[in-house]
């Protein structure tokens, strides 16, 4: 027999379930209303790919077929990414009907970033979207959408000032959408990437101040694959100097520590002296603690 305390706490989280469930689908219908605006003409998507970039393309399209306006999902082929992203945001455009644009940029040269300077995040992001700005321009599309969500303001993101001083729009974050509120309703538009792992640029992987090179970021890269034929979900691997730290899920260490051999020598086969597993486990933004920006929080970022 229940309790009548065991009843007001069943009472008490249907109540909370009920009001997130409001909350939610106010969140939706205020997201909507805002892409309708912006598809009123031709506009364009800065797209990655990934679960944010991929529900903005989705329903900028939607919208856009409503009225009859054309929407442009904007790659950018970079050093800084896998170069398998760039397939992945092909087939996920085609997915949605949109327009697909792959812009070949080089922040390496162009962004004064080799040296990973601490606003790196920013003038990567000012290089950008300038970047895919004029060529949007060019084609007619005058407003440009990119992916912040709620949950980036809590993290170092410095690159959010590049994107506020150039106009670029931001219809998750001004609609309040949390990252799993996204993968929510990316999941119920049955958008494939709904649940990729978030994948931000290769630098992430190196401390501030460390020289980035191609080589360098391609390395990393070919490191990621290695780890991530085991399985895994989350991972990274930080490099500091000749030593590769590794970053996995907590419940994945296990995993990681059965196959240590034959990742031992895939990692150093790619030149790293030094292999660690970090027994913290994986978390966004682990080269960011201890840095602060007005645009963001402390250190759980990328």
């Amino acid at each position: 027999m229940e309790t009548l305390e065991t009843t007001e706490i069943k009472a008490s989280k249907i109540k909370a379930s009920k009001t997130r469930l409001s909350e939610y689908k106010e969140k939706c219908q205020r997201l909507h209303a805002l892409i309708h605006e912006y598809a009123r003409r031709d506009l364009a998507v800065a797209f990655s790919g990934g679960a944010d970039s991929a529900l903005l393309l989705k329903l900028a399209v939607l919208h856009g077929m409503q009225q009859k306006s054309q929407v442009y999902a904007m790659t950018a082929s970079t050093e800084l990414h896998p170069l398998e992203d760039i397939s992945l945001a092909k087939r996920v455009a085609e997915e949605t009907g949109a327009k697909h644009v792959v812009l070949t940029v080089s922040e390496l040269k162009e962004a004064g970033i080799s040296d990973n300077p601490q606003d790196r995040c920013y003038r990567c992001k000012h290089y950008l979207f300038q970047a895919i700005l004029k060529e949007a321009g060019r084609m007619g599309a005058e407003t440009l959408l990119e992916g912040t969500n709620a949950d980036d303001l809590l993290a170092y993101r410095p690159g959010l000032k590049a994107i506020r001083q150039l106009g670029v729009q931001s219809p998750l974050l001004q609609a309040g959408f949390t990252k799993e509120e996204v993968r929510r309703l990316a999941g119920e538009y049955g958008i494939s990437v709904a649940d990729r792992p978030s994948a931000p640029c290769l630098a992430t992987r190196f401390p501030y101040g460390a020289p980035l090179t191609v080589d360098g970021l391609r390395r990393v890269e070919q490191g990621e694959q290695i780890l991530k034929t085991l399985g895994l979900y989350n991972v990274r691997l930080r490099i500091h100097g000749e030593i590769a730290r590794i970053e996995v899920d907590p419940d994945n260490m296990g995993k990681l520590l059965a196959n240590r051999e034959e990742m031992i020598k895939g990692l150093k086969a790619l030149g790293y002296s030094y292999i660690t597993m970090d027994l913290e486990g994986f978390r966004s933004g682990s080269m960011d603690v201890g840095h602060l920006t007005e645009y963001g929080g402390e250190g759980n970022g990328q």
